[in-house]
C-alpha cells in the first residue's frame, strides 16, 4: 500500500526557468503535513515532458530528502519509449524511490499487445511496485479490461491510476486484485464506490485534509459523510477545468501564497480570465476571501 491520498505534486520553476527547489521541498513538506500519504513526483502535473533526465533524478531525490522518512515517493518512469522509461525506472529505482507511476506509452499508439511487453521490460528492473495510469484523453489509447487482466499478471505491477471515467472498466480494476486509483479528481468518490483505495489527485495540493477526510471517512463505513465533502469539493473539480493541468493548480498555489513560479513552453502562463477563474473558485472554498 502506497497510501491512499498520493498528490501529483507541480514543479516549482524560478523566473528564469530552472527548477526551484527549495519550493519543491517546502511545498512536499506542506503537502505531506496536510493529507497526502505519498507524493507522485515528474509526472505530468510536474511537467515531466520538459524536464531533462538529470532534473528528474534531482527532483526524486529532493523528495526523498524531505519527505521519504514520513510519505512515500513515487517516480514518475514512463515516457513514450520503453528503452527510456526502463532507464529511469532503473535510476529512481538506484535512489531508493517506493514505486513507480508508468504512463501509458503516448504518441507511438501501440496496439494493446505492445502495452503489455512495454510494462513487462519495465518491471525486469526493479522489484518495487508500479502503478499503471491509463489516460487516454492523453495519449489517445486506452488500455483495455482485457489488457489489464494481462497486467495483472505481472507480479510487481500493483496499481492502476485510472484517468477513464468508465465505471465498469473501473470496476474490472478491483476485480483483478489490482488497487484502484483515481486518475481525476472527480472520480475519487465514483471509484471508492466500487471497491477503489483513494486518488493520485491535483486537488490535494489545496484540499488535501478534505480529501483525506473523505477517503477515511468512506472506508471507514461513513459513506454520507465522503458523498457530503465529495459535494462540498465541487469547486476544486471546477477549478482543474479552467484551463490544462497544471496551469491552473500552479495558478491556485500562487495566489495561496506557494510560490511555484511559472511553466516552461508550450505550456503558457495562465491568462487574467483564467487566474479571475481560479480565485472564484478559491473563494468558493473558502481558501481566499472575496474582494
Amino acid at each position: 500500500m502506497l497510501g491512499n491520498v498520493l498528490t501529483a505534486i507541480v514543479t516549482p520553476f524560478r523566473d528564469d526557468g530552472s527548477i526551484d527547489f527549495d519550493s519543491f521541498q517546502r511545498l512536499a513538506r506542506h503537502l505531506v503535513e496536510n493529507g497526502s500519504d505519498g507524493l507522485v513526483v515528474s509526472g505530468t502535473t510536474g511537467e515531466s515532458p520538459n524536464l531533462t533526465d538529470d532534473e528528474r533524478l534531482d527532483l526524486l531525490r529532493a523528495a526523498i530528502e524531505a519527505v521519504g522518512d514520513e510519505a512515500t515517493v513515487v517516480a514518475g518512469t514512463g515516457t513514450y519509449s520503453t528503452a527510456h522509461s526502463v532507464h529511469l525506472t532503473e535510476q529512481a529505482h538506484g535512489l531508493g524511490v517506493d514505486a513507480f507511476l508508468v504512463v501509458t506509452p503516448y504518441y507511438n499508439k501501440p496496439p494493446q499487445r505492445g502495452i503489455v511487453a512495454h510494462f513487462a521490460e519495465i518491471a525486469r528492473v526493479s522489484d518495487k511496485p508500479i502503478v499503471v495510469y491509463n489516460i487516454p484523453a492523453r495519449v489517445v489509447v486506452n488500455i483495455e479490461p482485457e489488457t489489464i487482466s494481462r497486467l495483472a499478471e505481472i507480479p510487481t505491477l500493483r496499481a492502476v491510476k485510472q484517468a477513464n471515467d468508465d465505471l465498469a472498466q473501473a470496476k474490472h480494476i478491483v476485480d483483478t486484485g489490482l488497487d484502484l486509483y483515481a486518475g481525476d479528481d472527480n472520480l475519487v468518490q465514483p471509484f471508492l464506490e466500487l471497491g477503489g483505495i483513494g486518488g493520485v489527485c491535483v486537488h490535494t495540493h489545496i484540499v488535501g485534509p478534505q480529501v483525506a477526510a473523505q477517503v477515511k471517512a468512506f472506508l471507514s463505513g461513513d459513506a454520507d459523510r465522503a458523498r457530503e465533502i465529495d459535494r462540498e469539493l465541487a469547486p476544486a473539480y471546477e477549478l482543474l477545468k479552467v484551463q490544462s493541468n497544471p496551469i491552473p493548480i500552479k495558478a491556485a498555489l500562487n495566489l495561496l501564497g506557494h510560490g511555484v513560479g511559472g511553466h516552461r513552453l508550450p505550456i503558457p502562463p495562465p491568462t487574467e480570465d483564467e487566474i479571475a477563474a481560479v480565485r472564484g473558485c478559491l473563494e468558493r472554498l473558502g481558501l481566499l476571501v472575496a474582494a
